[in-house]
């Protein structure tokens, strides 16, 4: 693995033992900063390395993904001297990210209790559908299953129409910046304010709940509970999703009045009546039907391109709606390297977002895709626990790696 430039989390020490998506693409996410992230396996692997779309080759596309810029070790869990081993390396890590069921944890000897008593300045990562605490501490969870119960689920489809969970990790992705939210503040408290270690108690339906933000604080009991409203969204029009005469989509968000006007205008409908019935944000919200139908007509009589130069020189925010291979070749995405491609030594070129947001001084970095099972395993008792060759030895005669 390229070994990384100076980044803004060089010399932190990430121990991964999570499984499957969000908790481990945080963890991947820290590594691309600079942290030496290690993650830690058991001798059948993480689930998501036989997990979601597969390479001809048995290779997860997803795990090159998720497990970048990682270094892997192989421990044996069922042998005394492998427990053993995983809680030497939580006494070394500054952060420890984990998402496996309290008991087997505790069977571990790594719940945060339990690790925190031998490391006090450990941050301890305990990422779940429903958190640590409160009545559901125990159930399992799923990104969709947190979309489901934070009411997110509940506002997406066409209204009338069932209920429609995104078709992308949402509530993954959520979780996962929840975890990055958390963990960067306590590292920050611990090394700069002389605090210790601390939990981070983070959780999928909380991602999924944040963005729940403005219909919460816009609702109250007695009035109309929010629900579907397809591609628009109420109190912001014109916001919509519109065809266009050749065959493509495109994406209006105008909902300042200034905004709207110059849309009003572009489209040719700024009549004396139309302003003031559009013009104004209370008007408009009244008339919001009547407004996006006559922005719709107007979109099927232009093609895409011309909709999108004539909106964007007046100043309204317009773009396509685009699928992979149009944003991949978009100038800008190229442009903002905004895309990372890695080279895995099994299936080839893997494309993945690129680290964000961009730092001028300590930019991210991808160095490596999810590395094989194990790869690394002499190499971090070396680096971490200050194994010799014969502590090394004796660790493979107790199966413990």
């Amino acid at each position: 693995m390229k070994m990384p430039t100076p980044g803004a989390l060089t010399g932190v020490k990430v121990l991964d033992i999570s499984t499957l998506f969000p908790a481990p693409m945080a963890a991947a996410m820290l590594g691309d900063f600079g942290a030496d992230v290690v993650k830690l396996e058991p001798p059948e692997g993480d689930p998501l390395r036989v997990t979601g779309i597969m390479a001809p080759e048995g290779r997860s596309y997803v795990w090159a993904m998720v497990d970048r810029n990682k270094r892997a070790i192989r421990v044996d869990f069922t042998r005394p001297e492998g427990l053993k081993l995983v809680q030497r390396l939580t006494a070394e890590a500054d952060v420890v990210v984990l998402n496996q069921p309290v008991k087997l944890l505790e069977r571990w000897g790594c719940t945060y209790e339990q690790i925190s008593a031998r490391n006090p300045g450990a941050i301890v990562v305990y990422f779940s559908g429903f958190g640590a605490s409160g009545p559901y501490a125990e159930r399992a969870g799923a990104g969709t299953l947190g979309e489901a119960f934070a009411g997110l689920i509940h506002m997406v489809g066409e209204p009338g129409s069932k209920p429609t969970p995104p078709s992308f990790p949402l509530g993954d992705m959520m979780g996962t910046i929840a975890v990055l939210l958390g963990v960067l503040p306590a590292l920050y408290w611990r090394d700069a304010n002389g605090g210790t270690g601390q939990l981070v108690d983070a959780t999928m339906f909380e991602g999924a709940l944040s963005m729940m933000g403005p219909a919460l604080a816009t609702w109250q009991p007695g009035r109309p509970v929010p629900t579907r409203t397809g591609s628009r969204l109420p109190g912001a029009a014109p916001r919509n999703i519109y065809a266009t005469s050749d065959g493509k989509w495109v994406a209006l968000a105008a909902a300042t009045d200034n905004q709207a006007a110059r849309v009003i205008d572009v489209i040719g409908q700024a009549t004396p009546e139309n302003m003031a019935k559009y013009g104004l944000q209370k008007n408009r919200t009244r008339n919001a039907d009547e407004l996006d139908a006559l922005v719709a007509e107007w979109m099927k009589r232009h093609d895409a391109k011309t909709i999108v130069a004539t909106l964007m020189a007046a100043r309204v925010p317009i773009s396509e709606v685009n699928d992979l291979p149009t944003m991949l070749a978009d100038p800008h995405v190229q442009a903002r390297k905004a895309v990372a491609t890695v080279q895995d030594p099994l299936v080839g070129p893997v494309n993945m977002p690129a680290p964000f947001p961009k730092l001028d001084k300590t930019p991210g970095e991808v160095r490596s895709g999810g590395p094989a099972l194990g790869e690394h395993t002499e190499e971090i008792c070396r680096d971490w626990l200050g194994a010799d060759a014969a502590e090394i030895a004796r660790l493979k005669a107790a199966g413990a790696i």
